[in-house]
């Protein structure tokens, strides 16, 4: 059955907030998603693959949240009488205090049947006791009757009235193995996002991963027994309460001629779905929700195409454009021209890529072999599994210096705690596996998952979240102290805290060939000048040799060297002309890209002329001819 008695209206809250402006649908409202690009400006001639990332990165500054629909199915069977109980009544006694009258919140409680203790209610002052008084007369007793606990809670969200510009999510927390009901892998999840939360040694990981991964941008959680609940929770609610966009998908675009594809996957965005043209010229891929400071990277493979039998050009590549919805307004983006420049004196592959390139590609390449290794400790092969962890670790060790960067660190601690879990076969079924499954679901979906009780490992986690956590450490000391509501808005946090790559300055409206990180201008004005100098002595240097003439040459002791000589002086007139039109060029970037890309053509011509006038062509024809 669909529930269509969700609230429609919020009753009078007592709490007070600053109004704030309504965002229009064009400004600020297109800006709380940015594009950023990473890859090699220049590239040969010569068919070669290149690695082009992908990044939208959700805002940090302060801006309107989409209100939420959180629906919070848990589970109440026997095995969570005691302790468990206890701890789940906490956590969502946190989740009840944060949560605003801007949100809405409807408890599913799961044992031999499913119950819905309430509808969709806006969560005002007044209902916050109530749900309160809900939450503290859970019991536990009776079977795991799962899928109906989450055949419920779709129930909920399929049949509200109120739906348009808010954001709907669930939670679905377990302790053990379906044994009632069916199997919740049938439940039709739609695109809708469920996070899966196991909790303890008992639980089925894999039917809770499973369930996540169907789901569009859930992740499965893997919670410790001697852990609390109320940690993982917040750290949810840290990005569930920050949601500035809904519905983000990107769209990629090659240029036929340019591009050609080698690869079956050549977007690749995790676990996230992709919808590929008939034609196979552009891939769609759908993220679901964008918290913000939140950042979700796509790698590109592109395979260019031969072109050595043209002159030097500057290549469009492939085009981007995201899309997104907020508060029910639909915005998308201009597209995106990427653009790199072919070049003759360019080796394939031997320019390096960009760091954050490097990083993503190290990265994913971390993940896969943590996927290899859980393969091996599933089929029993503990020491093989082991040592494939021990194989990543040397790569990020050889490759990455970790003090420079946390990120390293992290990963390195991943693979530290995970090794120590597949030491034995029964530690890792009981630790192992779950441990395993939350890594990778938070590597699939670049977003935050509760690792057992990992200490050191934070990844993808954004300001508020840490914020939240805080708070919820504080709440599990003094729970009679309520922790503030969320407000209505994402305030800017006080300390931002991106263990990921920065995201590049506001871009001006300038050619693509103009580098796009914070220091190409220093590095390009220290150039200019280093050219400039270089043609400045390289003149001198003609000058002075030009004028050391002397009557002594007349004599017939100097006529021997007076070629060699005039050699050199050819060399030094070489190397100042080039140094002359390097710095010419220099310049012209400086004072205007568009200026510089007119002088390309000339510059060329030059550097033709130069190959075949270079000193080492010179100094070879005047051995020959001596």
């Amino acid at each position: 059955m669909a529930y269509n008695d969700d609230e429609q209206t919020a009753p009078t809250s007592t709490a007070t907030e600053p109004a704030r402006p309504t965002v229009g649908i064009t400004g600020q409202l297109v800006k709380q998603v940015r594009l950023n690009k990473y890859h090699n400006d220049v590239a040969s001639m010569a068919p070669h693959d290149q690695e082009l990332l992908l990044e939208l990165r959700g805002s940090s500054s302060s801006t309107d949240r989409a209100g939420l629909d959180l629906v919070a199915v848990i589970d109440v069977s026997g095995s969570m009488d005691g302790d468990r109980i206890d701890k789940v009544k906490t956590a969502l006694q946190f989740v009840i205090r944060k949560l605003s009258d801007l949100d809405r919140l409807c408890i599913v409680t799961f044992c031999t049947n499913a119950t819905r203790l309430c509808p969709l209610r806006f969560v005002t002052a007044a209902a916050q006791a109530e749900l309160k008084a809900l939450v503290d007369g859970l019991k536990a007793y009776g079977d795991t009757n799962m899928k109906g606990g989450l055949e419920t809670g779709m129930s909920v969200v399929d049949g509200r009235s109120l739906a348009a510009g808010r954001a709907v999510s669930v939670m679905l927390m377990s302790d053990g193995y379906q044994n009632h009901g069916g199997d919740a892998r049938d439940v039709h999840l739609k695109n809708v996002p469920v996070y899966t939360f196991s909790f303890g040694a008992s639980h089925d990981s894999n039917l809770l991963e499973a369930i996540a991964r169907k789901s569009l941008g859930g992740t499965f959680n893997y919670v410790a027994d001697s852990a609390n609940l109320t940690g993982p929770f917040s750290q949810l609610l840290g990005g569930l309460l920050t949601i500035i966009a809904q519905d983000l998908e990107l769209t990629v675009t090659r240029f036929h001629g340019e591009v050609t594809i080698k690869r079956v996957v050549w977007v690749d965005a995790g676990t996230y779905p992709q919808t590929t043209a008939s034609d196979g010229s552009s891939v769609t891929v759908s993220f679901g929700t964008l918290y913000s400071a939140e950042a979700r990277r796509v790698i590109v493979y592109l395979a260019l195409a031969d072109k050595t039998a043209s002159p030097p050009y500057d290549a469009n590549v492939c085009l981007a454009q995201y899309r997104f919805t907020f508060q029910a307004q639909q915005v998308t983006s201009n597209p995106d021209l990427i653009t790199i420049k072919r070049r003759p004196s360019a080796a394939p592959g031997a320019a390096r890529k960009p760091q954050p390139v490097e990083n993503e590609l190290a990265r994913r390449q971390h993940a896969d072999m943590i996927r290899a290794a859980r393969d091996m400790a599933e089929a029993n092969k503990m020491e093989d599994a082991r040592n494939k962890l021990e194989e990543a670790r040397k790569a990020l060790e050889e490759n990455f210096n970790q003090a420079a960067n946390p990120t390293v660190a992290m990963l390195l601690e991943e693979l530290r705690q995970l090794r120590g879990l597949m030491e034995r076969q029964y530690l890792y079924n009981k630790e192992g596996r779950p441990y395993a499954a939350s890594s990778l679901a938070s590597h699939d979906r670049q977003r935050v998952a509760t690792r057992g009780q990992a200490d050191g490992v934070r990844l993808y986690t954004t300001p508020h979240m840490d914020t939240y956590l805080k708070q919820a450490e504080q709440f599990e000391k003094n729970p009679d102290e309520a922790p503030p509501p969320a407000t209505k808005h994402v305030p800017e946090p006080d300390q931002v805290v991106d263990q990921e790559p920065p995201a590049p300055p506001a871009e001006a409206d300038v050619v693509p060939d103009v580098p796009r990180d914070m220091a190409a201008g220093d590095r390009r004005t220290l150039s200019a000048a280093l050219r400039v100098a270089a043609a400045v002595l390289s003149l001198a240097a003609f000058v002075l040799m030009a004028s050391v003439r002397t009557s002594g040459w007349d004599s017939d002791r100097y006529d021997l060297y007076e070629q060699y000589y005039r050699y050199a002086l050819g060399v030094n007139l070489i190397v100042c002309v080039y140094s002359t039109a390097q710095a010419v060029v220099e310049i012209g970037r400086l004072i205007s890209p568009r200026f510089a890309a007119s002088l390309n053509p000339i510059t060329y011509c030059v550097s033709l002329f130069l190959d075949q006038a270079s000193p080492i062509h010179t100094i070879h024809r005047c051995w020959r001819t001596s």
